[in-house]
């Protein structure tokens, strides 16, 4: 994939460059940073053109890395978001930021990404949870990335997407016990005993619990929490998800596990998790979703919640540490340490 429009730098949204993109009608850009650039840059450009032009106020322009090394290293998860944006997104009923450009040259390293600008909408807060009606504007949107595309065939034949294997699954068992013993290290004293003793058991059946249920499979987003989804400010439906780095096939129910497993604080979980998955199941029907019934759609629910430690324990033994990420991981596993217990997820695994 390529564009003339393909830039990689801040010096390079220029006013020629927003005209390439949108058209001899953007008369000025303004350039400013968004976020702090942990994987990539960002920068909302504010386009000015006169009335009537049809063209957005603003839009949000996706970089890479300014490092040279992290692009190289980051490739492959840039290469995944641009070809959800680019050949995907379309084909799901997920809401997403609109794409005016997902582009990139050679592996991957060099990429832009042009999407619509989210504000007013609040982008979620992980540490502080959310409310049962924001829950299930996340859940029966999740539904529109599950539901559309569900088994089915042709994502095997997407260049990046794959449903773990053997090897996969060995290497993530090999990986997630040191990871543990880092996580634990590192963030001790933020947890309990029980979820302590809750990860050492997620740790000996990783390996098994990814290779579990792979008749039922979709696209996964994998990282679909609140700090990733952009909320209506008035309190009305209409969440929009975004970064799209970590999308895979998996057991879909994983997404759902993870979001409501991490994300709601846990005497609201233990409330409203029968609700959540009840109305995510009738969105997967309303999607086209059969031979699911309800019942199994739960028992997957109990079986993902592995997803949790999964990703927050890799994501902080391996990611960058920070005050706020360090509080944000460690909520986040004791919040799906304290499901896997109730919902006895471990007795799943098998």
């Amino acid at each position: 994939m390529s564009a003339p429009a393909l830039i990689s730098t801040r010096a390079e949204i220029t006013l020629d460059w927003a005209r390439q993109v949108f058209g001899d009608a953007v008369e000025a850009v303004e350039v400013e940073p968004v976020g702090t650039g942990q994987i990539g840059t960002c920068y909302r450009a504010r386009l000015a053109a006169p009335p009537g032009a049809g063209l957005p106020r603003s839009v949000l322009v996706k970089l890479p890395a300014e490092d040279p090394a992290a692009r190289s290293l980051l490739a492959g998860v840039y290469r995944s978001e641009v070809r959800f944006y680019a050949e995907i997104a379309a084909t799901v009923a997920i809401r997403v930021p609109a794409t005016h450009l997902a582009t990139w040259a050679g592996d991957g390293a060099e990429f832009t990404l042009v999407m619509g600008d989210a504000a007013p909408a609040e982008q979620g807060d992980q540490l502080a949870g959310c409310t049962p009606a924001q829950a299930r504007d996340a859940v029966l949107n999740l539904a529109g990335l599950h539901g559309p595309r569900w088994c089915d065939p042709s994502l095997l034949e997407i260049e990046g997407l794959n449903i773990n294997g053997p090897d996969d699954a060995a290497l993530m068992a090999d990986l997630f016990g040191p990871a543990t013993d880092i996580f634990v290290d590192g963030l001790g004293d933020l947890l309990s005993a029980a979820t302590v003793a809750t990860l050492r058991e997620v740790a000996a059946v990783i390996g098994p619990w990814a290779l579990g249920r792979a008749e039922r499979f979709g696209l996964v987003h994998g990282d679909y929490r609140l700090d990733n989804l952009l909320f209506p400010p008035d309190g009305r439906p209409g969440v929009i998800a975004v970064d799209w780095q970590t999308l895979s096939l998996a057991l879909p129910a994983r997404d759902l596990a993870y979001f409501t497993g991490t994300g709601l604080e846990t005497g609201l979980r233990r409330t409203e998790e029968r609700g959540l998955v009840a109305a995510y199941h009738a969105a997967l029907v309303g999607h086209g979703v059969a031979g699911y019934d309800l019942d199994l759609c739960w028992e997957d629910y109990r079986y993902s919640m592995l997803q949790g430690p999964l990703v927050a324990v890799f994501g902080c033994a391996y990611g960058t540490r920070t005050e706020r990420g360090d509080r944000m991981f460690a909520v986040m596993v004791e919040r799906a340490c304290a499901a896997i217990r109730e919902l006895g997820s471990l007795d799943l695994v098998g």
